[in-house]
């Protein structure tokens, strides 16, 4: 499986923000977003640095593509 790269939780929250995601709620050291048509919330730990399955999970809950969030990351 191919990495998608070192992303701290503050670059991966701009991504959602972009995505259309909005913040939620916050538990302990974890963020909680929404976005109108996910069947589930996207949680995200606030690391230094996610790991790859973290941000793997999310994305498929997003419906993107890794491909997709690698050309987004470079945008933002």
């Amino acid at each position: 499986m191919k990495e998608v790269g070192e992303v701290d939780w503050k670059r991966f929250e701009k991504f959602l923000l972009s995505e259309g995601c909005h913040f939620k709620t916050k538990h302990s050291s974890h963020n909680k977003y929404k976005r109108p048509g996910l069947l589930r919330p996207i949680i995200l730990p606030r690391y230094k640095k996610l790991p790859d399955f973290i941000i793997l999970n999310n994305l498929r809950t997003l419906g993107v593509t890794r491909e997709y969030f690698v050309k987004k990351m470079k945008d933002l």
